[in-house]
């Protein structure tokens, strides 16, 4: 089982000291532990606040979408926000939070490699979010919302792309060994990290990016990339 302990750590990263811990705590435990201990207990874990939350996301990022792109089409819009609230974004957030290192699962499931699963870190982040919703309100929410998907909502005031997909297909397309990618630092307080990350595409040139999470400096680093390559281009 395991999991959970002093949770000052991880409010700590969150930005938000919770008045019911209990809420944070329900958060963090996988049905499995539930059903593991007694059948009265099946309701004590993150299931509902995972109903919850993940409606609480969708609603911060399209407030936030809405305000930044005041003239965006519908589909434009959709397509921004499904990646923004997809379950792979919920585990690669949880992952910035080491959010596996607290979560209450069964025996089985921690042998299993629970805490390393994306659908479960997934799930975990969503009921978290519905979590500090019931204990702080919605605009705290957001708060934390906007916080933790920053380095995944803007680069340079725009919202991101995936500039790692985008810098691959263009070395492909151009004929060139793709992208090699490497870590160069780490900085910060464990709370609110901030990684150096460049990347190199042979014969081309060199990106530089930082960021709170590896993903989002190496997207930073492919994003420097491909604006030098558009300038060598553009001045050709």
């Amino acid at each position: 089982m395991a999991g959970a302990g002093d949770l000052s750590e991880l409010q700590a990263r969150l930005d938000h000291r919770f008045t019911d811990l209990s809420l944070l705590r329900s958060a963090l435990t996988h049905s499995s532990h539930s059903t593991e201990r007694h059948q009265q207990d099946r309701l004590d874990n993150n299931e509902r606040l995972e109903f919850l939350g993940d409606r609480v996301l969708g609603l911060s990022i399209c407030q936030q979408l809405m305000s930044a792109f005041p003239r965006a089409s519908e589909g434009e819009l959709a397509r921004r926000y499904n990646r923004l609230v997809a379950r792979k974004m919920c585990a690669v957030i949880a992952q910035s939070l080491d959010l596996g290192r607290f979560l209450i699962l069964s025996s089985g499931e921690a042998r299993a490699g629970g805490r390393s699963k994306s659908t479960i870190l997934a799930n975990a982040m969503e009921a978290v979010l519905g979590a500090v919703f019931l204990d702080g309100g919605y605009e705290k929410a957001h708060q934390v919302i906007t916080q933790l998907w920053r380095a995944e909502l803007t680069v340079g005031g725009d919202f991101l792309l995936d500039a790692k997909t985008a810098l691959q297909e263009w070395a492909q397309g151009k004929g060139f060994d793709l992208p090699v990618y490497k870590d160069v630092g780490r900085s910060g307080p464990d709370h609110q990290p901030l990684f150096s990350c460049e990347v190199q595409v042979e014969q081309v040139g060199l990106g530089q990016g930082n960021g709170p999470s590896k993903r989002a400096a190496e997207q930073r680093a492919a994003q420097d990339l491909l604006e030098k390559i558009n300038e060598n281009e553009s001045a050709s």
